[in-house]
């Protein structure tokens, strides 16, 4: 993708080195270093750096917030966004689930995080637009392809660390280092201080917690009715109250409660008023229906998955999900006994098969279940969570893991179309 930029030798810049010319430039990335001499033999009018056009773009005009972590980054990420704007700043937000200016959708998903040249272009939007803020999911994929550089981060937030993407780092320790790795320099950082595995410099480094002392502490919550609780930060007490279920939801709050007062000069009482008013992010615990209640959430880890299934322990669970294929095996044993220990009923269906087969997708889960007389495999998902829906009973509730909003299902290479909340909506007739 050619991007246009004004007033400079060259007319056009892009990352992509078959679309250089003698008007484009080619924008050097740790990327796409290993393209640099089929850029130049389409005689790329020059070789840029991605440092040296962050100016351009509009980088230094707007205060950049980062979050990484193995879950809760999109939840985080919307909720910082939703507060901003309820305060009355102009923000942008980038992530999962698109981009996202000033209250309206600019792009549909994409990437957790887009290229680096992809991000300065967002970047120049959200500037263009006013925006003081811009928000962004930060991956470990991202971290380590560097596709964040060039960046000065306001304020970075770690959220969590548990198993994920185990395909791509091959080891826990190697995961667990690219996300500590972004904590430490020297900049603005909040980190969620019950995660014992963070490590960062204490060189502004501000912390949030519900375990252990912190600087934004949560001294006191409720479950009922959505969540509430009291924030204690230095010698303010302030209370709040969010329409959102689940403990797990209670650390998402606290970190986006805490960011927002530590990059903007409301009050904590200020954007504590405003946090009743998000109303969460789709497709992580939408509940789709009341009568059968059913529940969808994006969960695709065994953290999740248990953060989730926790959050509504108290009731009896039959439980739909799968593992993505061409991705980390390790973890399907792990998130196959998370069901199996926490729900009444498991229904091993396919997630995102990719190029793997199915079948053995579904064994690797059921390495981790040693009672499998509560376990149904149906590879169908249609049909997984219509058998679901037929067997509830009471007060029962239907949960169904691992794509989210996603709105297709990925076979091989195609993507057909496939939601999970659409599919218990047709069977429902609701």
């Amino acid at each position: 993708m050619k991007i246009e930029l004004p007033n400079q030798a060259y007319k056009y810049v892009t990352e992509n080195s078959q679309e250089c010319d003698s008007e484009t430039a080619f924008v050097l990335t740790t990327q796409n270093e290993k393209y640099l001499d089929d850029a130049k033999a389409h005689n790329a009018h020059s070789i840029i750096k991605i440092a040296d056009i962050a100016e351009l773009f509009g980088v230094d005009k707007i205060k950049i917030i980062g979050i990484t972590g193995t879950n809760g980054k999109t939840t985080t990420a919307s909720a910082i966004y939703s507060f901003l704007l309820d305060l009355g700043y102009k923000a942008a937000l980038q992530g999962t689930r698109g981009l996202f200016m000033n209250d309206e959708v600019v792009e549909g998903k994409s990437l957790t995080t887009p290229s680096v040249l992809n991000t300065y272009r967002h970047i120049y939007q959200a500037v263009e637009a006013g925006c003081e803020y811009f928000i962004m999911e930060v991956s470990s994929h991202a971290i380590v392809q560097k596709r964040i550089e060039g960046l000065d981060f306001e304020l970075k937030i770690l959220t969590n660390i548990t198993q994920d993407h185990l395909d791509y780092h091959k080891t826990l320790g190697e995961y667990i280092s690219v996300k500590n790795s972004f904590f430490q320099d020297e900049s603005k950082k909040l980190i969620n201080k019950d995660e014992e595995k963070a490590s960062f410099n204490i060189k502004n480094a501000y912390t949030y917690g519900i375990e252990n002392p912190a600087t934004y502490r949560l001294m006191a919550y409720s479950l009922n009715d959505g969540s509430s609780g009291i924030i204690q930060h230095f010698q303010e007490i302030v209370p709040f109250t969010a329409s959102l279920h689940g403990f797990f939801n209670l650390y998402n709050l606290m970190a986006a409660i805490a960011a927002t007062h530590l990059i903007t000069d409301k009050s904590l009482e200020e954007v504590a008023d405003v946090v009743d008013n998000f109303a969460g992010v789709s497709g992580r615990m939408e509940q789709v229906c009341a009568a059968p209640n059913v529940i969808v959430d994006f969960a695709h880890t065994p953290d999740g998955m248990q953060q989730v299934l926790n959050a509504l322990k108290e009731k009896e669970l039959l439980v739909v999900f799968g593992a993505g294929g061409d991705r980390d095996r390790l973890k399907r044993p792990l998130m196959g006994r998370v069901a199996a220990t926490l729900a009444k009923k498991v229904y091993i269906t396919s997630d995102n098969p990719r190029h793997e087969d199915p079948d053995v997708i579904v064994e690797d889960i059921l390495e981790g279940i040693e009672d499998r007389s509560n376990v149904v495999v149906e590879l169908n998902r249609k049909k997984a969570i219509e058998m679901a829906l037929d067997e509830q009973e009471g007060d029962e509730v239907v949960v169904i893991l691992g794509k989210g909003d996603e709105n297709y299902q990925i076979i091989y290479d195609e993507k057909l179309p496939f939601d999970d909340r659409e599919v218990v909506r047709e069977l429902l007739n609701i």
